[in-house]
Order: structure tokens, then C-alpha cells, then sequence
């Protein structure tokens, strides 16, 4: 099972990304502290020295300011002006959906990568859109689909059926 392997991390952590397997990207989501670019840069060198790939979560704009691979657009921003920006050829635009519309809006954000989630239950999500819809969603985009939420150890060997680009996670990569 060769996949590419995206890592959500909420905050610096040598250990956890140190560990990550070699075609791991790594997603930054500096919610809790967004004006933190020390943590930010320091992580960027480290995932330069692993050869990893660092993606920061909601802000385009400091996501070029810093020369990172790119950005990850979350479901609740819907916003159009992302498109504004002038991005660099390598400059890699990925972003999440639950659901058909919001895959409309991934793609008119012009979006590389589509994460479609979640796809398992967690004691997170209480809902999952399961295999079935998975395919069904994943079937209307010509988007590369990642596949994302609730997966573990248990279930990582289900995502065969689904043949996804990628598989995202944040609980699978801090339980290895």
C-alpha cells in the first residue's frame, strides 16, 4: 500500500515529526496561536532537513511570505478570495469537504487536492460519510482526493477499496 501521506499537527512537536514515514507532508494548523511565525519557520526547517513537504493551514498569505509548499483551505472557509493571490508554479492549494456543495466550492477555489472526510467514525466524528459515499463523492470531482478522518491502525488497510491519492490524519500518525 504505497500512499501519500498528509499529517496534521496543531503545534511543533520533534518527536511526532521525526517519526513520520518519508512521504509524509506535513499540514500545520496554527489555529490557537496564528501570529506565532517562529514556530512556523521552525518547523519549515525541519521538514526541509526530513525532506518533508510543510502545507499551512487558512493563511495563503503567510503561507507564500515564508516560501512553504502551500496551503490548506479548511471546509468553513468559503471564501473567493483566495483566488487573488498570485501563487508560484510549485505553490500547492488543498482544501477539505463534507459534502457535494462544499466540493463545488473547493474547486472553485482552484484547490489541487480535495480531502473528502470523514470517512470513518471516531470518538470525534459521530458521523462518517463510510466507503459507499466516499466513492459516490469522490466519483464527481476530477480533484486528486485525499481521504480523511477517523482512520487508525484498524481500518487503514479499508482504504484499499478506495484507492484514495492520499490519506490525511492527525490521531493515526501520535499513536504510531
Amino acid at each position: 500500500m504505497h500512499y501519500n501521506f498528509f499529517c496534521f499537527i496543531n503545534c511543533f512537536n520533534f518527536n511526532l515529526i521525526n517519526n513520520l514515514p518519508k512521504t509524509t507532508s506535513i499540514i500545520y494548523r496554527n489555529y490557537n496561536d496564528p501570529n506565532n511565525i517562529d514556530m512556523i519557520i521552525k518547523t519549515k526547517n525541519i521538514c526541509k532537513n526530513k525532506g518533508y513537504k510543510l502545507y499551512l493551514a487558512n493563511n495563503i498569505k503567510l503561507a507564500l511570505k515564508l516560501n512553504l509548499d502551500g496551503a490548506y483551505i479548511p471546509s468553513f472557509n468559503k471564501s473567493f478570495k483566495i483566488n487573488s493571490y498570485s501563487l508560484k508554479k510549485e505553490f500547492v492549494l488543498m482544501g477539505s469537504a463534507h459534502n457535494l456543495k462544499e466540493i463545488r466550492t473547493k474547486e472553485l477555489q482552484n484547490v489541487n487536492y480535495l480531502f473528502l472526510s470523514p470517512l470513518f467514525l471516531s470518538k470525534k466524528n459521530k458521523k462518517s460519510l463510510g466507503i459507499y459515499k466516499y466513492i459516490n463523492l469522490s466519483n464527481k470531482t476530477k480533484k486528486k482526493v485525499v481521504c480523511l478522518g477517523g482512520i487508525n491502525k484498524d481500518n487503514i488497510k479499508k482504504t484499499n477499496f478506495i484507492k484514495p491519492y492520499g490519506i490525511a490524519a492527525i490521531s493515526y500518525f501520535q499513536n504510531r
